[in-house]
């Protein structure tokens, strides 16, 4: 599944290739958020114009709507969606422990009322399993255990077991399905902010050989020091053969201080989310077009961008489509955004090759730290 092809000479940063199913993708790489089966704002079309071949979608979303016995008529959420390249699809853990207006965690599963319609719902490891092969996932997580910061340690180490326990049970219902339906079955490492149980959780997972590891339970509102700590402290946890993802990663600072780190692939809604509210990047920073002082800016949002909101239309134009809130608006920036992600993590994939990863990442970061205002 993984293929390295260079190691960057003064950090962990790694490049190649991951071998999925439905096509190669080149690592490191960031996945546009498709919670409900589509990136909001964009053709998936135009993804696939842009470069991108992996995009994440969520179990609990659409296990709620439209519901799997839907998407399974299509034959999968594949052709539901019309996205001919790979999905990763999150086991809905977050979700269930963020969204749901009840829930009880037992060692069989979770017990959840929907934030949608409070119809009541028990997910199980296996079935996870079972709903993310029946979506047909090229990558599926394995049910996890989330945990809020700020709780105790014996509260999180209860949380790492279980979780462990759960990816147990979900290796042996994912070899139950034959190999060509199953995709690959990622495991979570949790341990909230003790280092001990973040040892322990890599630990107990690395033991099942799952196909690959996700950190989860990182920037979750903590601060940015903590997060380079803890990043820095777990990704050597991982074995080194397997893909590492760290899961709701979304800016320029944090993509490349994974990437440092040997972290593979990052995904979260953030880049398209704010893009839907006027904020996109630029090599200089965030702006966001909607504010007053670009009402009669000719410039391109970034000259280096090679989008069709740069390449086509000025700030001042683009500020009017949100203050008037034509969808266009909305549209224009989310492919911007991804857009300059996407060129992001070619370069960083190149800077690896050369062996000069640290080198670009200070760059980058300290021309990312001067707007162009």
């Amino acid at each position: 599944m993984l293929e390295i092809v260079a190691n960057d000479k003064d950090c962990s940063a790694r490049t190649g290739t991951l071998h999925l199913p439905r096509g190669d993708v080149e690592i490191p790489t960031f996945l546009p958020v498709g919670t409900n089966g589509t990136v909001k704002a964009i053709q998936h079309s135009t993804l696939r114009h842009i470069g991108y071949s992996l995009i994440l979608s969520n179990t609990y979303h659409l296990y709620l709507r439209p519901g799997v016995q839907v998407i399974e008529k299509y034959g999968g959420l594949h052709n539901f969606s019309s996205w001919n390249g790979s999905i990763l699809t999150d086991s809905g853990g977050f979700q269930v422990f963020s969204l749901a207006s009840f829930r009880k965690i037992a060692r069989d599963g979770v017990a959840f009322t929907s934030h949608i319609d409070g119809s009541r719902h028990f997910l199980t490891p296996e079935s996870v399993v079972d709903i993310q092969v029946a979506l047909g996932s090229d990558i599926q997580m394995q049910l996890d255990v989330c945990t809020a910061p700020g709780i105790e340690a014996d509260e999180a180490r209860e949380a790492v077991e279980l979780t462990a326990l759960w990816a147990k049970r979900a290796k042996q219902r994912y070899l139950e399905h034959s190999a060509s339906s199953r995709g690959y079955l990622f495991g979570i490492v949790q341990g909230n902010f003790f280092k001990e149980l973040r040892v322990l959780s890599s630990s107990l997972l690395s033991e099942l050989d799952l196909p690959g590891y996700a950190i989860g339970g990182l920037s979750v509102g903590e601060k940015p020091e903590v997060f380079k700590e803890f990043l820095g402290y777990t990704a050597p946890l991982l074995p080194r053969d397997k893909p590492r993802y760290i899961m709701g990663i979304g800016t320029p600072e944090y993509m490349l201080e994974s990437i440092e780190e040997g972290i593979d692939f990052f995904d979260c809604a953030y880049p398209t989310r704010v893009a839907r509210n006027g904020t996109c990047f630029t090599r200089f920073g965030m702006i966001n077009v909607k504010n007053s002082q670009f009402k009669d800016d000719v410039r391109p949002i970034d000259t280096e961008c090679i989008c069709p909101a740069c390449a086509h239309y000025s700030r001042g134009y683009l500020r009017h489509l949100f203050v008037a809130k034509e969808i266009l608006g909305p549209m224009l920036l989310t492919h911007h955004n991804l857009q300059f992600l996407f060129t992001m993590m070619e370069e960083a994939r190149g800077a690896i090759r050369n062996g000069t990863f640290l080198g670009f990442k200070t760059a980058f970061l300290e021309r990312f730290g001067t707007v162009d205002k």
